[in-house]
């Protein structure tokens, strides 16, 4: 699998089912030659003309992701402080 396939793909949380969005980048360690995680959007911070908010990105560690399959990357980030449920105002 590709890069650019994986960009394609929408990211699960398998908590909660939510859609944390579709990759925007990998975190590598070009040293070691490994993937140390994936980057997601973060909610828009306003919702601004045409949807122009500026948005944090977020990494879940690469050991967080559980499958990818054809449409779909599952990942465990129900612990992780950026994705906390209770804290969450994309919902």
């Amino acid at each position: 699998m590709r890069i650019s396939d994986l960009r394609l793909l929408d990211v699960v949380n398998v908590k909660d089912g939510r859609r944390l969005g579709a990759i925007k980048d990998l975190d590598l360690d070009l040293e070691r030659g490994v993937v140390k995680g994936i980057i997601v959007p973060g909610p828009s911070r306003s919702w601004g003309l045409f949807g122009s908010g500026k948005s944090e990105d977020y990494i879940v560690p690469w050991d967080r992701v559980k499958k990818i399959g054809v449409d779909v990357i599952l990942v465990d980030a129900n612990d992780l402080p950026e994705f906390n449920i209770d804290h969450d105002d994309r919902r």
